[in-house]
């Protein structure tokens, strides 16, 4: 397994971002990260490994 696997995670940076329609150098708010969680495709995966990074940071 790769060392430093969460540089190579995250292949476009801002996107989740722009699918939820919240502006740069704003925090995505919890009830639309999970809404999105929810979703099959692109979005819903990168929901899923926000919420699971967001964790890593305590």
């Amino acid at each position: 397994m790769a060392k430093h696997w969460i540089q190579d995670a995250v292949k476009k940076p801002g996107s989740l971002r722009k699918e939820l329609g919240v502006k740069k150098g704003e925090k995505i708010p919890a009830k639309k990260l999970d809404a999105a969680a929810k979703k099959p495709g692109k979005e819903g995966q990168r929901a899923r490994l926000a919420k699971t990074l967001k964790g890593f940071n305590k």
